[in-house]
């Protein structure tokens, strides 16, 4: 069980660089580990940015791990059914949606988010209820107004 999540820099295809791939006298070796570009040279992500962007994963990865190793594995299973029934909520398009339920499940109700302050762009929208209830339920009024004066 890992704390951390695999390092991003195991890939498929081999990068060459100066760095791995000199020989005893300094220089690039071109016939053992192919030849040598510049964006492998100046790819500047490192191991721990890269891990840093999928911390969340990882954390909640490893929280459904001890929960399969403590009570077994109906309770992740439960936890992912319960995350994936309150995230379908069904809400008024046009106010805000303030998901309490999923954070409590994700463990994030004792955090503190930019979102917390700021709000989401959908809140300074102008609210037009009407038209997001026919977006919602895919439904367009002025074609159907037009359906009823063929009569």
């Amino acid at each position: 069980m890992a704390l951390v999540g695999p390092s991003n820099n195991d890939t498929a295809t081999s990068s060459a660089s100066i760095k791995d791939t000199r020989n005893h006298l300094g220089l690039h070796d071109t016939l053992r580990y192919g030849p040598r570009t510049l964006a492998t040279e100046i790819a500047g992500t490192s191991t721990i940015q890269k891990r840093l962007e999928n911390w969340e994963a990882t954390q909640d990865n490893l929280k459904l791990n001890l929960r399969r190793n403590m009570y077994g594995m109906h309770a992740p299973v439960r936890l992912l059914m319960e995350r994936k029934a309150v995230f379908n909520n069904p809400h008024m398009p046009a106010m805000p949606q303030s998901n309490i339920h999923l954070d409590i499940l994700m463990g994030r109700d004792e955090t503190l988010d930019v979102g917390d302050f700021f709000g989401d762009i959908e809140t300074s929208l102008p609210l037009d209820i009407h038209a997001d209830m026919e977006r919602k339920l895919r439904c367009n009024y002025n074609v159907m107004q037009s359906d009823f004066n063929d009569f």
